[in-house]
């Protein structure tokens, strides 16, 4: 999935999302007071801890959010249930990456990347209250990460990043009546 993050009219940011089903989709940003873009921090956070359903997981995956703009492509026919399905089923896992990539954006926003691992297990610990899943080692590379994004998008005013194939957040089972012509009487 090819995302590109660039100023917005409103003098915010926009994602403008290319999924890999031929969707084109738009993510406004709420960050004009942030020298770095809030969902670069996704970006990066989300990419480098391997999370598949946090917000760019959800979105390969056929999540949209309401803040979201559809500009080309075909939604599937059932692509609204399908999305409410996908993002209830992983609210706790979005919520965990909210939290997390607000941690390293803060770190490099405050120039505070030696104290990311730290903030993170802290972070993590009053989510959770079990041991951190990631090591010192994956949070500094999403330092890393996202303050060599800030550096492409301050010179460049864009970035343009691949979201990986392998980090997709996985469709929940459908519940509920099978319908079709099998097994009527």
């Amino acid at each position: 999935m090819l995302v590109l993050f660039a100023h917005s009219g409103t003098g915010s940011t926009v994602a403008t999302v290319h999924r890999g089903d031929g969707v084109v989709l738009q993510l406004p940003g709420y960050d004009r007071k942030h020298r770095v873009p809030h969902d670069l921090a996704h970006f990066a956070t989300e990419r480098a801890l391997g999370l598949t359903a946090g917000v760019f997981g959800a979105i390969a995956a056929g999540g949209v959010f309401a803040n979201m703009r559809l500009v080309s492509g075909k939604p599937r026919h059932d692509a609204a249930l399908r999305s409410r399905r996908l993002l209830e089923a992983h609210k706790r896992a979005l919520t965990m990456a909210e939290l997390i990539a607000g941690v390293v954006h803060r770190a490099v926003e405050e120039d505070e990347a030696g104290r990311a691992p730290v903030l993170v297990r802290e972070a993590w610990v009053s989510f959770d209250g079990t041991e951190c899943p990631w090591t010192d080692a994956q949070v500094t590379e999403a330092v890393t990460t996202l303050a060599e994004l800030a550096e492409e998008w301050e010179a460049h005013g864009a970035v343009r990043a691949t979201w990986p194939d392998d980090l997709v957040a996985p469709m929940p089972e459908a519940h509920g009546v099978k319908r079709g012509r099998r097994g009527r009487t």
